[in-house]
């Protein structure tokens, strides 16, 4: 996979009424340039949840590399998403497999209130 550039988060991804037309980014942090990043939208969560997000980017590309982001999906859905460099040998495919059904399990709940967050969002962008 190819490494989007240095602007590589989506900040946008919503219509004026507040339908999501491509995936946003929720947060993310890229091993390459050892960067965490909170889409500014999502400025109002809770501080805890916030430090639970950047725990959760920071030590996936830490202990695997690449690229880890949390993205909304247009269905609302958060997904983790993964990049890497073409020739990133030290990426651990394996690894972020395993890493990613981890932070499934371990922060199912967070994600299942993060889907909702959002739905709020929209259906308030909409009004």
């Amino acid at each position: 996979m190819k490494v989007r550039n240095p602007g590589w988060f989506a900040l946008t991804g919503y219509s004026e009424r507040g339908i999501l037309l491509e995936n946003v980014v929720l947060c993310g942090s890229s091993a390459y340039e050892k960067k965490y990043y909170l889409n500014p939208e999502f400025d109002g969560l809770p501080r805890e949840v916030k430090k639970e997000l950047k725990m959760i980017c920071v030590s996936y590309t830490e202990q695997i590399g690449g690229i880890f982001t949390m993205e909304y999906r247009p269905d609302g859905r958060l997904i983790l998403r993964v990049e890497s460099k073409e020739n990133d040998f030290e990426f651990d495919e394996i690894g972020s497999e395993l890493k990613i059904k981890q932070i499934q399990t371990q922060h199912g709940e967070l994600m299942e209130a993060l889907e909702l967050y959002n739905k709020i969002i929209k259906e308030a962008k909409k009004a």
